[in-house]
């Protein structure tokens, strides 16, 4: 969502009040319209006067946890590209935050250019020139509403479970890296193990073959993956 003249409201969700205010102004030089909350409760207030396009939002939070809050935002606001902030490097938080339907993490301590560079990621990932959907074998993806169907039978995935199906569908036949999959989902591959990828790889596998789809990701050894149709 774009505020006037195409600025994108960009609410910060953090209780530090020294870090707040150098990512209020940080982003505002950047030319975001930036609103700051000091808690989870009001954030979710904040968001709800005026709906952002971005949200970073701090893990740790007083009142509702920035997990917590990542949730309830998605429930209203399923197009909001949301950025979550940790003081922790540990691989179960981040696939916490990630479940919670973040769109990436960036561990504290951070540059300032780094969480600006993960945005105008998160940006053109969002881009308008994505077709609104994709056709892979059997496999439907809408890629407005996020909603996936195998031969009209629904297919219920998770945010980066989406993202990866999405990202292997425009790559249809085409065998995508690990460190590609985790730079083009995650951001970065800084700070990451590369296992998430493989993680995520058999969530989605499982929920394809409880259709059963014919399309499926297969491995390839030490390259990546690829999402291909059965003959």
């Amino acid at each position: 969502m774009n505020g006037p003249e195409g600025v994108i409201p960009v609410l910060v969700v953090e209780d530090d009040p020294q870090m707040a205010g150098l990512l209020k102004r940080g982003l505002t030089e950047e030319g975001y319209d930036v609103t700051v909350a000091a808690d989870g409760v009001q954030g979710l207030l904040a968001a709800t006067r005026t709906p952002p396009g971005i949200a970073v939002l701090d893990v740790m939070l007083p009142g509702m946890s920035g997990f917590e809050l990542c949730r309830r935002l998605r429930e209203t606001q399923p197009s909001i590209m949301v950025l979550m902030l940790t003081a922790r490097d540990d691989v179960d938080d981040r696939v916490r935050g990630l479940d919670a339907g973040a769109d990436d993490y960036l561990v504290k301590p951070f540059a300032f250019s780094e969480l600006a560079a993960r945005l105008r990621a998160l940006r053109r990932r969002d881009s308008p020139s994505t077709p609104s959907v994709l056709v892979v074998g059997d496999i439907t993806i809408h890629t407005v509403s996020h909603d996936v169907s195998v031969e009209g039978v629904p297919v219920h995935l998770s945010p980066k479970e989406y993202q990866l199906l999405f990202l292997l569908g425009t790559h249809f036949e085409q065998t995508v890296s690990r460190t590609s999959i985790m730079t083009e989902i995650w951001g970065t591959v800084a700070h990451a193990d590369l296992n998430i990828v493989d993680q995520y790889v058999s969530y989605l596998r499982r929920k394809l073959d409880v259709i059963p789809a014919q399309t499926r990701v297969v491995t390839e050894r030490g390259v990546g993956f690829r999402l291909t149709a059965s003959p």
